[in-house]
């Protein structure tokens, strides 16, 4: 006698396969993905503390799809909202996404804040640059006297301004990471009207030094 002859195939027995069951194990499944996405952009802005643009956030979460990281920061802006909580992440021109504290909170925690990035002294140097770029060093120099001449050391030093040279000046300009870091935009107009307004605010032609006060 040969065992198994004639019986049916084991597989004959099984359920057939549920489509619906598998389209719903795949919609879990992406809607955890999803999640951790949002969780990590999360934890990317509280990190970097300044606006970070979707090429940044592809990178951090490992999509190539901006599309994609896009509709989750998105999600991520109208989860917080729903919280209703002293923070808020909002979305800037240019797709890019920023955590921070709101307006109302900021003003009663300020002194608590660290030490700001720079000082009185370069940080009026730095205004002075930004809101008249490009502009060659030794005008500035005329206006801020010697001791700008360090200032712009510091400056070109942490990343906020660029001096290449024309001819036989010396020209300075702004960075993406000082746009970034003061939320202003990239965009050279847009960015000194921005910055006109927020002298108007403060009653003088210097930036605030805290990232709080600055305007988006």
């Amino acid at each position: 006698m040969v065992v198994g002859l004639g019986m049916p195939a084991l597989t004959a027995n099984l359920p057939p396969l549920n489509a619906e069951g598998v389209s719903q194990k795949r919609r879990m499944k992406s809607g955890e993905d999803i999640k951790e996405k949002m969780k990590i952009i999360e934890a990317a802005l509280y990190v970097a503390g300044r606006p970070l643009d979707l090429k940044t956030l592809c990178s951090i979460v490992g999509s190539r799809s901006e599309k994609r990281v896009h509709k989750i920061a998105r999600m991520l802006v109208e989860e917080y909202k729903r919280r209703n909580t002293a923070l808020e992440v909002l979305e800037l021109e240019d797709h890019r996404f920023v955590m921070q504290l709101k307006n109302e909170y900021s003003s009663k925690v300020r002194r608590l804040a660290i030490r700001p990035l720079l000082t009185a002294g370069p940080l009026r140097t730095l205004s002075y640059i930004a809101y008249r770029q490009p502009i060659a060093q030794k005008q500035v120099i005329e206006v801020r006297g010697k001791h700008a001449y360090q200032h712009i050391r510091e400056l070109i030093e942490m990343g906020l301004i660029t001096r290449e040279r024309d001819g036989r000046d010396l020209i300075l300009r702004t960075t993406d990471f000082f746009a970034d870091y003061f939320g202003l935009s990239r965009n050279i107009s847009v960015m000194k009207r921005q910055l006109e307004r927020i002298f108007k605010k403060h009653g003088e032609e210097t930036l605030p030094p805290s990232l709080e006060e600055s305007e988006r």
